[in-house]
């Protein structure tokens, strides 16, 4: 009897994508599924030929021998698939499987069978620390207090009473996980009895309770390297919470906060100020006293400067994290106009005043102006 040909089972083109045929496969598999249809022989026959179709398309290399020859160029890794599932070549198929009906292992591909170990890696911490501009820009070492669950010194991480071991569980035999026949597939879930560690404690701790672990909190000093700006992270190995059953430690992520700053803003290791200038040094030309955050600076003002021009005052922003040299720190001017006036300066004001009435009724000026807007 010939054997019907594995695009046609799936319902998929010859030029199917690897996604299309993903999803022809995992809708097959859940309305042919053995689960969803007990004692239907034929349903189950469906269900095989489905898999050993997709098994087969699914790997590039067999699919090319398919597509060329047909089932002759592909009978040895189609029968192999057919009497074992789980076989090598049908990689892929036991992940959609664990996908759709919720249960890991289904071939017998993962646990294998043997004893897995019950030591687990503790849980990665993460702390928040808000620093300076000033505090960036040079450095720093912080003392920092974490709250977090070490391994228990007196049981060394058991979670047994000293003198004690905890016993192998009796239900999975230390696997960490039980065994089910559902139809012609063996499915493997987490023990109820040890909750997948494979051992139980009888006689607990009594420092822990049972648990392996105790809270504390750990004090440290964590060094802050010159540069680093909002949501840099510092990776700190082997001190975040303990694992459980003798598991090694997570790692602690410390997450910086600049705050913002009063005069500057930073862009990258660039940062930005605005400085106030009267309108005599504006005018006349100056030079003035700038604020940077390793001191003031000179900053020369040419005469005529308008309003928001803007000055760079080269290597004086912030350091380069992890490479060499500083950013420049870019200075905007801004015409301060005082908002209340001796009487001396009203006087000096308003003579500059009437000069400036008088230039403005200069034929010539007048003219130069009709000139520029026609």
């Amino acid at each position: 009897m010939s054997k019907k040909d594995y695009y046609e089972i799936l319902g998929v083109g010859r030029n199917a994508t690897e996604q299309e045929l993903k999803s022809a496969y995992k809708r097959l598999a859940i309305r042919y599924h053995p689960d969803k249809n007990p004692g239907d022989a034929a349903a189950e026959e469906t269900f095989k030929e489905v898999a050993e179709a997709y098994g087969v398309l699914s790997n590039a290399e067999q699919r090319a021998r398919y597509d060329r020859f047909g089932h002759a160029g592909v009978s040895n890794s189609a029968a192999g698939a057919g009497a074992n599932w789980g076989a090598q070549g049908f990689g892929g198929i036991e992940d959609i499987l664990g996908d759709l009906f919720g249960f890991g292992d289904a071939f017998g591909g993962r646990a294998g069978g043997g004893r897995r170990s019950s030591a687990q890696r503790g849980a990665d911490l993460r702390y928040d620390l808000e620093i300076t501009l000033e505090e960036a820009a040079e450095g720093m070492t912080a003392q920092l207090r974490i709250p977090r669950l070490e391994t228990c010194e007196t049981c060394t991480g058991t979670g047994a009473k000293s003198g004690t071991q905890p016993e192998t569980c009796a239900t999975c035999s230390g696997a960490g996980q039980v065994r089910y026949q559902q139809g012609f597939f063996s499915v493997a879930r987490t023990c109820g009895a040890c909750r997948g560690a494979g051992r139980i404690v009888k006689n607990p701790c009594e420092t822990c309770k049972g648990a392996g672990r105790v809270e504390r909190e750990r004090q440290m000093e964590v060094k802050i390297p010159a540069g680093v700006e909002t949501g840099s992270r510092l990776r700190i190995t082997g001190e975040g919470e303990g694992g459980a059953q003798g598991g090694g430690a997570g790692d602690l992520y410390v997450v910086i906060h600049v705050k913002e700053h009063e005069q500057f803003e930073r862009q990258g290791s660039n940062l930005y100020a605005a400085v106030p200038v009267t309108f005599a040094q504006a005018a006349l030309g100056s030079e003035i006293m700038v604020k940077t955050l390793n001191g003031e600076q000179p900053l020369k003002i040419p005469a005529g400067t308008q309003t928001g021009t803007v000055f760079r005052l080269k290597g004086h922003g912030m350091p380069v994290l992890g490479g060499r040299g500083h950013g420049d720190l870019f200075v905007s001017v801004a015409l301060r106009t005082p908002t209340t006036l001796t009487r001396e300066q009203r006087r000096l004001l308003e003579e500059l005043s009437k000069i400036e009435d008088r230039d403005l009724e200069d034929k010539g000026l007048i003219d130069r102006v009709r000139d520029i807007f026609g």
